[in-house]
């Protein structure tokens, strides 16, 4: 469960309180400043794509859904979790910068990534790296049709699933303790991150039905043209 209330002699507002952050600055930026901009740039980037979306070739409103997420997820591991991939020091920017603040902001629910665990680490490089630049590239795939969408898609959702799979079970090893109060906990930890699991659990049933489908249709085509 989420940590204690701590303390402020420690100069810092994280889980464990003696977790050692030298040079910390606090933030500058609100909570609602912080989760306005990302909602806001956010909905941008998705409404655009869902406009842009409705004027190529007659796609399915599910497809263009989905387009509208691996854009998203796409942009959120590439800029996000590639900043604090390769910003080891984010938490002592001395001025405003919006995604130290973000990183400063969501150690409040997990001081994992402030303290700069390594396992962390390695799941959010694979997943800023590889992950981020795929999801956009399942984007044209849709767009265009290509045979390979499905698969690319079951592709990133499981390791979608496989990361955040060890993010949580990382951190009940290791005593699910990193967060300031049950706010940030079930606010950060668990609420925001919840959107890759289910997510991406509905797009592996998905796919794998259509492969499956797809396969079944070839099979019965060869099978009548056998009896021809």
């Amino acid at each position: 469960m989420a940590g204690a209330q701590s303390s402020q002699g420690y100069g810092h507002p994280y889980i464990p309180e003696d977790l050692s952050l030298p040079g910390f600055v606090p933030g500058f930026l609100s909570m609602s400043t912080i989760v306005g901009v990302y909602g806001g740039s956010s909905l941008l980037v998705v409404s655009l794509v869902w406009i842009i979306s409705g004027r190529a070739a007659k796609l399915a409103k599910l497809d263009r859904l989905l387009m509208c997420w691996w854009v998203f997820t796409g942009l959120t591991h590439m800029i996000l979790e590639g900043y604090f991939v390769f910003s080891p020091q984010f938490y002592q920017k001395t001025t405003p910068h919006y995604l130290a603040e973000v990183w400063k902001e969501y150690s409040k629910g997990d001081s994992r990534y402030v303290g700069r665990d390594s396992g962390v680490i390695a799941v959010e490089g694979i997943t800023a790296v590889l992950e981020g630049p795929a999801c956009l590239l399942v984007t044209y795939a849709i767009a265009k049709r290509k045979s390979y969408s499905h698969i690319l898609q079951i592709a990133i959702s499981l390791g979608q699933l496989y990361g955040t799979a060890v993010y949580f079970i990382t951190s009940f090893l290791e005593g699910d303790n990193f967060a300031t109060n049950s706010f940030y906990y079930y606010a950060y930890y668990i609420f925001a991150n919840s959107f890759w699991v289910w997510i991406p659990t509905l797009i592996v049933i998905r796919s794998w039905s259509k492969i499956c489908a797809a396969f079944t249709a070839q099979e019965q085509k060869n099978s009548k043209a056998k009896k021809r």
